[in-house]
């Protein structure tokens, strides 16, 4: 059974590095074919994904979120985490890491951590 788990803090100052880590269990984050996910959900908006790395270790992102964003991973833990820089408020959100895999040219997500919600406030 695969889980997935963000950790990480709840708060983050304006003009500050969010830093949070996704660890997973029951899939290798070196398979291939997977893609690994971070999405947030900002309040009374749609969900957003930021970017993910893949099995091989490319990463890519959004374009709105690239200059501030970096996704790296650990294969000896088996996690990865996510680096967002000079947060603003607009960057209050439930985050989520997720598992996807491209099903007809589209990724889709099978696993989904819980969420945690990040607040950038002084």
């Amino acid at each position: 059974q695969v889980q997935l788990q963000e950790s990480g803090p709840g708060l983050v100052k304006p003009s500050q590095t969010l830093s949070l880590s996704c660890n997973i269990s029951g899939a290798s984050i070196t398979t291939n074919y997977y893609y690994w996910v971070w999405i947030r959900r900002p309040p009374g908006k749609a969900l957003e994904r930021i970017g993910h790395i893949t099995g091989s270790g490319r990463t890519s992102y959004i374009p709105s979120l690239k200059s501030r964003t970096s996704i790296s991973r650990d294969t000896s833990e088996n996690q990865f985490t996510l680096q967002l820089s000079s947060v603003t408020p607009e960057d209050t959100a439930v985050y989520f890491c997720a598992r996807g895999t491209v099903v007809e040219g589209t990724l889709k997500y099978d696993n989904w951590g819980q969420g945690t919600q990040v607040t950038v406030s002084s």
